[in-house]
């Protein structure tokens, strides 16, 4: 890798904002908000919108939508022509 050219690589944590759960990982993202982590140390904090600990597909609470209920529905209303 070329020297100088390259975003500073390191810790950072990210808080998720609709289930309150933060977790610390490394990204190249920045942020002027901090967090005292619990080992102690200070590190940028991310929020985010959504993360696994909130989505459905990851949460278990995903909906299956019922392509076939709605396709006798149509045929109930309008027939089979």
């Amino acid at each position: 890798m070329k020297p100088g050219i390259h975003p500073a690589y390191g810790p950072v944590v990210f808080r998720d904002s609709a289930s309150g759960t933060a977790f610390l990982t490394r990204s190249t993202m920045t942020s002027d908000q901090t967090i005292t982590w619990e080992d102690g140390n200070t590190y940028p904090l991310v929020d985010v919108e959504i993360s696994s600990a909130s989505h459905p597909f990851y949460t278990g609470t995903a909906r299956v939508l019922d392509t076939a209920g709605r396709v006798e529905r149509f045929e109930r209303r309008y027939g089979a022509r």
